[in-house]
């Protein structure tokens, strides 16, 4: 696949989400598209539940933003990396934020299918966003994955 069509493909990607324009953002997915973010746990498979990832994801991040700043391609594989602004709102990540706007790095992973994007790994710094945010990362881990230190003492 073409480098070039494979990051027009992100950057319309990139500006749907800016504009938590959901039905714009699925114009560009496969049919099988596979959202992960391991920072949150989260994935997602196919336009309905990425369609349900995404409205979720941006009720508790209504402003958010993500600028592309630089590429590199390989043959069905491009690697992104920029900025992404958000702010964390509401309880989903069981704490009060400060309602302050983050600014995180961030690189984002894509695969392709059909001319269209098949799966996207989104990956930053959780840790800074709470810390961003004015939330313990302690707290919203344990919200997200759970009491993982029982779990880890229960196997040693």
């Amino acid at each position: 696949m073409n480098s070039n069509w494979m990051f027009e493909l992100a950057q319309a990607l990139a500006v749907a989400k800016s504009r938590q324009d959901v039905p714009a953002a699925l114009k560009v997915l496969h049919e099988d598209m596979l959202l992960e973010s391991p920072a949150f746990g989260t994935s997602a498979r196919g336009l309905a539940e990425n369609e349900m990832a995404l409205s979720r994801f941006f009720a508790s991040f209504p402003d958010y933003n993500v600028v592309l700043q630089g590429h590199a391609a390989g043959e069905d594989t491009l690697v992104c990396w920029g900025r992404v602004q958000m702010t964390m709102t509401g309880d989903r990540f069981g704490v009060v934020p400060n309602g302050k706007r983050a600014d995180l790095p961030v690189f984002i992973q894509f695969a392709f299918r059909d001319d269209l994007i098949a799966h996207e790994r989104f990956f930053f710094d959780l840790s800074e966003l709470c810390a961003q945010s004015g939330v313990s990362t302690d707290a919203v881990r344990r919200k997200i994955f759970g009491d993982t230190t029982a779990r880890q003492l229960a196997a040693e």
